[in-house]
């Protein structure tokens, strides 16, 4: 009986110790299992850096690029209801650069830094074009060309093209409300602290041949960071800093989420505050000029926002085209109701972040557009 307590004795501290050793990984794992719930979405979504690594990003040492206020916007009556019934959390509306309506809800403020989910994927592709205009990428080479890790995975025989437009073949399972699915697993990877990278290298089977179907596979873009390092040699963090994020003169410097590694989450790991995210779409919206700078190549701007992957699918280059979109019309879109919606030939833009559960119902993604369409019409 003595040798038995003395066994659990030491088998308790043990797994004490273990615990304490792990403590970090095992609370973060304990986020990711209440990161969606109901009481507490909302604060999270604000506070990311309280629950997962973080990389700061440099605003940049230059001043604050003014978003000038516009006469109020005359906006439908139905959109207080959207509000309540999407949760959303922040909303700003810009009409030739100016902002046109402002406002926060849900206990949240201008201050936060918000995450943007897929909201990132656009930056992501804003950033490519930069590079491939300086002729650092080719959009037909081929994925190992510039990530010879991903030799003999399903990413062998892609190209950077097939990456960018979500037609990669990869098989991968995207539901979000599966355990067990790839994007949970990959949620899990990131929370206990492990390597993206490995994980991308771990995926060995496809779905279809590479550029004859589209579908949304959300490590394609991790898979994206992974050629644009290779090619350059550098940090996204560093590149988006110089390229992108200093030009832009944002209010606050932001943060991405990253692995175990220091590996950035680029395809939803950026936390911006909402007018920040207003600012990028602006700059989007004319066609990639910013404060008479030229910062995104507009053929780039004009290419990445035109559908292209196959099917017919309403996606370009990490964006989305929605159904019935008029020319000009474009969307970054996140899951929970993250979205920087674009009309360029009215020179709109509409930044949301939202903690909406209920995003993936029948019919609530292009509500949400009809809405923002409606929002437009009336500006």
């Amino acid at each position: 009986m003595r040798r038995l307590v003395r066994l659990l004795a030491v088998l308790l501290i043990l797994l004490a110790a273990a615990a304490l050793w792990k403590r970090e990984e095992i609370t973060r794992l304990m986020a990711v299992n209440s990161l969606f719930a109901p009481d507490h979405i909302v604060h999270n979504f604000s506070h990311m850096g309280d629950l997962f690594l973080t990389r700061p990003l440099s605003r940049g040492d230059g001043p604050v690029s003014p978003l000038p206020e516009g006469p109020a916007a005359p906006l439908p009556p139905e959109v207080a209801d959207w509000i309540t019934a999407r949760n959303v959390t922040a909303l700003v509306i810009l009409k030739d650069g100016r902002i046109v309506h402002e406002s926060y809800h849900q206990g949240t403020t201008p201050d936060d830094l918000r995450i943007s989910w897929s909201v990132a994927k656009s930056f992501l592709s804003a950033l490519f074009g930069i590079l491939h205009a300086e002729g650092k990428i080719g959009l037909d080479d081929p994925v190992t060309q510039y990530v010879p890790a991903l030799k003999g995975t399903a990413y062998d025989g892609t190209t950077v093209r097939h990456i960018l437009t979500m037609s990669s073949g990869v098989a991968f399972n995207e539901d979000y409300m599966d355990f067990w699915s790839d994007i949970n697993r990959m949620g899990r990877v990131l929370a206990l602290g492990r390597s993206m990278d490995a994980f991308a290298a771990s995926l060995k089977d496809r779905a279809a041949d590479p550029g004859t179907r589209w579908h949304y596979v959300s490590i394609d873009t991790h898979v994206l960071g992974m050629i644009i390092r290779g090619a350059t040699g550098e940090d996204i963090p560093d590149l988006l800093e110089h390229h992108i994020l200093a030009p832009l003169g944002l209010e606050r410097a932001p943060y991405y989420l990253t692995d175990g590694y220091g590996t950035t989450f680029v395809l939803g790991g950026l936390n911006l505050t909402t007018r920040d995210y207003a600012r990028f779409g602006q700059m989007i919206a004319q066609g990639g000029a910013w404060q008479g700078r030229q910062i995104v190549p507009r053929d780039w701007v004009d290419a990445s926002t035109t559908p292209s992957a196959p099917n017919g699918a309403g996606y370009g280059y990490q964006w989305w085209i929605a159904d019935g979109a008029t020319p000009g019309e474009v969307n970054a879109q996140g899951i929970y109701g993250q979205y920087i919606w674009i009309d360029r030939a009215r020179n709109i833009v509409i930044a949301v972040n939202a903690a909406d559960r209920g995003f993936e119902d029948d019919g609530v993604a292009a509500a949400n557009i009809a809405l923002f369409r409606k929002i437009a019409a009336g500006l």
